[in-house]
């Protein structure tokens, strides 16, 4: 992934608008494969099993909705702030704040599930070594990164998007073969339910439940929206986001059908990668090791682009006047101070939950921010019809975005697990309401 920088009128113009509509696409691919995937999927078929497929589809149907939206208008109208400029230019500099703020939260979050989750792969090597001697070690490595800023490191994210993918592929591929006879295995491996409470062990129930897992899988289509003032040609907005989605499907759909039908359902567990279990018992003994590397280096990679993009969004809202002026305030890094200082915070943050409550902490964490991203999400498809003239069809598509975001927000309340992840999301977008609230009474006493 590419970092987008905000130029402020002061950017290289021959830098704007050179990416072609299939390279956004990739890089669209790049941003949102992540450990969400890898490592969230296995609480969803832990949730609902084989009919994880259902959660899926639903949720990158609900994708596509929003992914079109925020097309719509980033080909009618580009803008760096994307989401949050279309926010406040349907409701004003209040929902600007909201979104920007709800935005960096979310983002804050899925760096700290990052950040578990590499944690959680390195211990399949190193079992004995706790959580957080792991997670403070990432971090380091992902601050340093932050600072130093060099193109290299750049140019290596869209390696590390071919990691991701490439990872992916790999498991397809073996898993096939194993079905045809290699390694140990046969056709007869392969489980396809025959009744309902085998294709859905934990009933409707377990399928809502497990819904916001499918949602934070296709989490990052935000990127689209961020980097679509530099395409060469801004019609192609909605077609690279409509590539991607369906190159994202079939990767999801097919590795994760092969994934549940090659082993039971509690087999699988939040340590461990869902296609890592799927192949255990066959005779591949690189794999696991193979493919928990590929998935640390991505994982890293994805976890160094969001220390940029909370760092960045900060720097952001401070030079439009939501958040205090100091934090854009240049020092002799490369990125303002206490800007960075606010990221490690939240670093730190991350790293004593995971010390406090070491086997519940990701599945929080990951619900809390997929949770954090359906809110913007939301917001996208609110701000939609104020900014568009929208059809009939378009409306159509608009609410039935909106009720698959609050079927998947209402379904974190069903499992024990998934609620801690809701109500921590709730508290946060209360912080953002009262701050708000508090600063609108402070501009009226200052203007009266």
């Amino acid at each position: 992934m590419e970092i987008p920088v905000r130029s402020g009128g002061q950017g290289d113009k021959k830098n704007d608008k050179k990416l072609s509509w299939w390279q956004l696409s990739l890089i669209g691919v790049g941003c949102i494969i992540g450990t969400g995937y890898f490592l969230g999927s296995g609480i969803g078929i832990k949730m609902t099993g084989p009919s994880i497929l259902i959660s899926f589809i639903l949720a990158g149907l609900g994708t596509y909705i929003v992914a079109d939206a925020l097309g719509k208008m980033s080909a009618q109208d580009p803008q760096e702030g994307s989401f949050r400029s279309y926010a406040k230019k349907a409701y004003g500099p209040w929902a600007g704040f909201s979104s920007g703020w709800v935005y960096w939260f979310s983002e804050m979050l899925i760096t700290g599930s990052q950040l578990t989750a590499l944690s959680i792969l390195s211990r399949f090597w190193f079992s004995n070594v706790p959580l957080w001697i792991f997670a403070s070690g990432y971090a380091v490595l992902g601050i340093i990164v932050v600072i130093i800023g060099t193109k290299g490191f750049e140019r290596a994210q869209n390696v590390f998007a071919v990691i991701k993918i490439a990872a992916i592929l790999m498991f397809i591929i073996l898993a096939i073969s194993v079905l045809f006879g290699l390694f140990g295995g046969s056709s007869r491996d392969f489980t396809i339910p025959n009744e309902m409470n085998e294709f859905m062990p934990k009933g409707v129930k377990g399928l809502w439940s497990s819904l916001i897992y499918g949602f934070y899988a296709f989490g990052g289509i935000e990127i689209m929206g961020i980097m679509a003032p530099r395409l060469k040609n801004k019609e192609d907005a909605r077609k690279s986001g409509t590539i991607m989605l369906m190159i994202l499907m079939t990767i999801y759909l097919i590795s994760l059908a092969l994934a549940t039908g090659l082993v039971a359902v509690n087999k699988f567990n939040t340590k461990e990668s869902p296609f890592v279990i799927a192949l255990d018992k066959y005779n591949l003994d690189f794999f696991p090791h193979v493919f928990n590397g590929g998935i640390i280096i991505a994982g890293f990679s994805t976890m160094a682009a969001s220390l940029f993009a909370v760092t960045s969004m900060l720097v952001t809202l401070s030079e439009d006047g939501d958040a205090p002026k100091i934090f854009s305030k240049k020092g002799k890094l490369k990125v303002p101070p206490l800007a960075l200082s606010l990221t490690i915070c939240g670093l730190i943050t991350s790293i004593v939950l995971s010390l406090v409550m070491p086997d519940s902490i990701y599945e929080y964490i990951t619900t809390a921010a997929g949770l954090m991203l359906l809110y913007n999400w939301f917001f996208i498809l609110v701000s939609f019809p104020r900014l568009i003239k929208a059809t009939g069809f378009d409306h159509f598509k608009r609410f039935a975005g909106m009720a698959l975001i609050l079927t998947a927000v209402s379904g974190t309340l069903l499992h024990k697990s998934s609620r801690p992840g809701f109500f921590v999301s709730i508290l946060i977008v209360g912080l953002v309401l009262i701050v708000l609230t508090i600063m609108h009474f402070i501009k009226k006493k200052k203007a009266s």
